[in-house]
Formats: structure tokens, C-alpha cells, sequence
């Protein structure tokens, strides 16, 4: 008998499995530091989990045509990517306080 506790923490006969790794992933929204396949702009439409690893599947805002694999944790590297669609200027205001 398995019983979800709406946690992500399933207890299945006195076992406890751990907490899925980026639970928020898929809807998510990022902004690249630099141009990737000619966008800034994506969207995490799938996830993909292989053994530890965790893969989202990016599809850029403007171009559903352009989609590729990511590895999740690469999009914790901030000098990489930012959260949600931000703006040029305000990519250059985060780099420029990260320097200051």
C-alpha cells in the first residue's frame, strides 16, 4: 500500500524515498547569459531523470522548433542562466552588481 503525502515523500511499508530533486522544473522559465541556439529565452517543457541526474528539456520562447537536453543542475550556475525572462539591461545590471 502506498499512501502520498502531497510532499513528494511516498511511504510505501516503512520505506521513505527521498524528495524529487527540482520539483518546480517543468514550467519553468530562463534567461541565458549568452545566445543559445540564437535565443535568450526558455521554457523547461520536460524533465528527465537518469539515475542522479536530472535532464530538462529547454524549448526556446520564440522558436518552438529550437529545443535541446539540459542537465538541471546547470541551471543553478547563475553566470549561466537566470531565473525567469529578464530583460538584456537587466542581465547587464546582474553582472554588473556581481562585480561591485
Amino acid at each position: 500500500m502506498t499512501i502520498n503525502l502531497n510532499f513528494n515523500i511516498f511511504v510505501n511499508k516503512n520505506t521513505v524515498q527521498k524528495k524529487q530533486k527540482f520539483p518546480y522544473l517543468v514550467g519553468s522559465k530562463w534567461t541565458a547569459h549568452q545566445k543559445t541556439w540564437g535565443w535568450r529565452h526558455f521554457q523547461v517543457v520536460n524533465r528527465k531523470n537518469e539515475g542522479k541526474w536530472v535532464f530538462a528539456e529547454m524549448v526556446a520562447a520564440c522558436d518552438p522548433n529550437v529545443r535541446f537536453w539540459l542537465n538541471a543542475q546547470q541551471l543553478k550556475d547563475r553566470s549561466l542562466w537566470q531565473a525567469g525572462w529578464q530583460s538584456t539591461q537587466e542581465l547587464e545590471e546582474l553582472e554588473t552588481d556581481s562585480y561591485s
